[in-house]
């Protein structure tokens, strides 16, 4: 008999074929290191590609929506989650098995949920300087997890009612403060490794905007989609 789930992990997908393979081969071995039943869901976002193969391919469970909206696509994952434990990841990011493990012992040892650190791989110059300072604030000073790496138990979870589908951007921050209320919500040592095709797709000023506006804005800036683009209709590099 096959156990339950423990955890597990929700991956927001749309048009991702050439991220998503490298992503789930590291959340296979960050799975199979942490020794706890676990799966990875998939929510495929209407993707014209080969999205839904890939992940069926590397073993993933495939949730198909049509919602094009960050919050209510993790919320859609959530439901369809088996585990008391939920670690929501990009599809351009690489989980090593030391966050991974970090985290389930986070939550094991009292924590609600929490973040962890960002690197992004292949990252040079000013750009690379604005990431650590935007980071080190993001994370540091405002305690807030990023957006690639969300962890929280399935009771914080549902007590917070899922990400606010209200915002279309920084809805991260939005459940990081809810998490905050329900208890101890943690920033890991631990990173994890993510892709920095924006900064290869987008201009340094149009990237400062969207820093400013994530940060500083008002609610009302970010439910809208308007000028938030760069999170849903963004280009993708394919090599």
């Amino acid at each position: 008999m096959i156990p339950s789930p423990r955890l597990s992990i929700v991956i927001p997908a749309r048009n991702e074929e050439f991220e998503l393979g490298a992503t789930l081969d590291s959340v296979r071995r960050a799975g199979d290191a942490l020794g706890q039943p676990w799966e990875c869901i998939v929510v495929n976002d209407g993707s014209t590609d080969r999205t839904a193969d890939i992940a069926r391919e590397h073993g993933a469970r495939v949730l198909d929506v049509e919602i094009h909206n960050i919050g209510a696509v993790r919320n859609a994952g959530a439901r369809a989650a088996l585990g008391d434990r939920l670690v929501f990841l990009d599809a351009d990011t690489r989980l090593p098995s030391e966050t991974l493990i970090s985290a389930w012992e986070a939550m094991e040892n009292g924590a609600v949920g929490g973040g962890a650190g960002v690197e992004f791989e292949e990252l040079t110059g000013p750009v690379r300087i604005l990431a650590a300072m935007f980071a080190f604030l993001w994370l540091r000073m405002c305690r807030w997890a990023a957006g690639c790496f969300i962890f929280s138990t399935r009771q914080a979870f549902e007590a917070v009612g899922g990400f606010d589908e209200t915002y279309f951007a920084s809805e991260e921050r939005f459940i990081s403060q809810a998490l905050k209320a329900q208890g101890r919500f943690v920033i890991l040592r631990e990173s994890v490794l993510t892709s920095a095709r924006k900064a290869r797709l987008y201009s340094t000023s149009q990237l400062l905007g969207l820093a400013f506006r994530a940060l500083l804005g008002g609610r009302k800036a970010l439910q809208t989609r308007e000028g938030l683009e760069i999170f849903y209709d963004a280009p993708r590099e394919t090599e």
